[in-house]
């Protein structure tokens, strides 16, 4: 069985939305790095870190890969922003 390691890297914002758009333009940009999920980010509250509220939708698209639009969503998922 092999080891994973997942890294923490806490990062401030004001509120729940706030931190949710910072998570997403972080685990965007991340794309570039081929060992970063960008789909399981999580954000939570500093004192109760135990109640994560999901970033992205990560729904499987056709042909493997996920979507990038945020949880919750409305319409299709799609592996492009939209407008």
């Amino acid at each position: 069985m092999s080891q994973r390691y997942v890294i923490h890297l806490p990062v401030v914002a004001a509120d729940l939305s706030a931190a949710q758009r910072l998570a997403r333009v972080i685990g965007r940009w991340m794309l570039v790095l081929p060992m970063v999920g960008p789909g399981e980010t999580t954000v939570s509250e500093e004192d109760q870190q135990f109640r994560r509220h999901r970033v992205f939708c990560d729904l499987r698209l056709p042909g493997g890969r996920r979507c990038l639009l945020r949880d919750g969503h409305d319409g299709e998922c799609s592996r492009r922003l939209r407008r």
